[in-house]
């Protein structure tokens, strides 16, 4: 196992890429004719399939939800790329993910999905998504069985079934899964927001089984922020930096909705939305608190909760991560590598001690690992 040399190296956020039959071969079997797919057109482009409809943001080009160390130029251009040319094996082979993670410097990696990030807002059967969400916890959870020192597995949950997300939950854990990934934006869960009575059970579950939520990016043909593109190749830009709004503003309506502060012991960490902004944010949280707490279910500042119940994750690429850490407090960050999609890179653990060098020893493995193993109760 590849260590540093005091603590383990953890990247929180690390990604799959599901296997072309996965939901094929793990679904429940009723739902099977409607499993997720990719598949050829009539026009000769690949297409992802769900529930029979194309995901029309990537037809022609799927190579781009993976492609780590690849051109993006290629990667772009419809339909010469397709999934698997974008597929290292380290994405969809445990043995082949322990060699990158050997190669890199890391000691465990947390696994979220892919293809997981895509589906939501375009399924409309609450049961199917629930079959969906199942299927591909199983085969994550055989994926990790690898090594489960070193593989784990966060359950991907659809709130679209909120009695379904209950026994799944509760199944997956089981099944090994140490954590649970949940869609950040407001068509994955019909449009209901988070203090709906019918998510009652799932927030007493997470909380009473110590699984953390996680809210992380989503790829959408039809995104929160639609009403803001230019409908030209401009958005793709605007659109993949803007995907973070989502993750935000779910962390954010958690706050200020009182979700913390309703279940104390709920976990929550906020993905792929870079970590350099939360100091401003909960100055700014703190800010407007002070005059709209008459209206607020909250009884401390939106920042205490983070410090109580929340952890955010930095990204390499990131500048001002070291004096961030140092305002907020170690205990509240980790990091992730985003591996195999596009906008990753190899070397991000070298990156990250180099971003992160201006603070103590302590401080360092604490981001670097420390952090995540406490949080996942990972018992390393």
């Amino acid at each position: 196992m590849a260590t540093t040399q005091k603590g383990p190296v953890v990247d929180a956020d690390g990604h799959v890429l599901e296997p072309a039959d996965t939901w094929l071969k793990y679904i429940d079997p009723q739902y099977r004719d409607r499993a997720i797919r990719i598949a050829y057109d009539d026009e000769g482009y690949e297409n992802l399939l769900i529930d029979n409809k194309p995901l029309q943001l990537v037809r022609g080009h799927l190579g781009v939800l993976g492609g780590i160390g690849m051109d993006p130029e290629a990667l772009h251009a419809n339909g010469k790329m397709t999934y698997a040319d974008g597929c290292p094996p380290g994405s969809y082979n445990p043995q082949a993910r322990l060699q990158v993670m050997d190669e890199e410097g890391i000691d465990i990696a947390l696994l979220y999905p892919t293809i997981g990030i895509c589906w939501e807002g375009m399924v409309k059967d609450a049961k199917l998504a629930t079959a969906y969400a199942r299927a591909y916890n199983r085969w994550l959870a055989d994926f990790c069985r690898a090594n489960p020192q070193r593989l784990y597995a966060v359950a991907h949950i659809s709130l679209l079934d909120p009695e379904g997300a209950v026994e799944e939950t509760i199944r997956a854990r089981k099944d090994g899964c140490i954590g649970v990934y949940l869609s950040p934006d407001m068509a994955a869960r019909s449009g209901k927001h988070f203090d709906d009575p019918a998510f009652t059970r799932f927030w007493e579950t997470v909380q009473e089984l110590e699984m953390p939520v996680g809210f992380h990016v989503v790829v959408r043909d039809q995104p929160a922020f639609q009403g803001w593109f230019h409908r030209d190749l401009r958005d793709r830009l605007f659109g993949f930096t803007f995907l973070a709004i989502d993750v935000m503003a779910a962390f954010t309506q958690m706050l200020a909705w009182g979700m913390f502060e309703k279940y104390p012991r709920l976990k929550c960490t906020v993905l792929e939305s870079g970590a350099n902004w939360i100091s401003a944010w909960l100055d700014r949280m703190d800010h407007k608190y002070r005059v709209m707490a008459t209206y607020s279910p909250l009884k401390m500042n939106p920042s205490e909760y983070f410090y109580r119940q929340c952890l955010v994750s930095a990204d390499p690429d990131e500048t001002l991560t070291a004096p961030v850490v140092e305002h907020i407090g170690a205990e509240y960050f980790v990091w992730a590598s985003d591996y195999p999609h596009v906008d990753a890179s190899f070397g991000v653990v070298t990156e990250m001690k180099e971003r992160l060098a201006p603070l103590s020893a302590e401080a360092q493995r604490k981001v670097l690992g420390e952090n995540a193993v406490r949080f996942y109760n990972l018992g390393v």
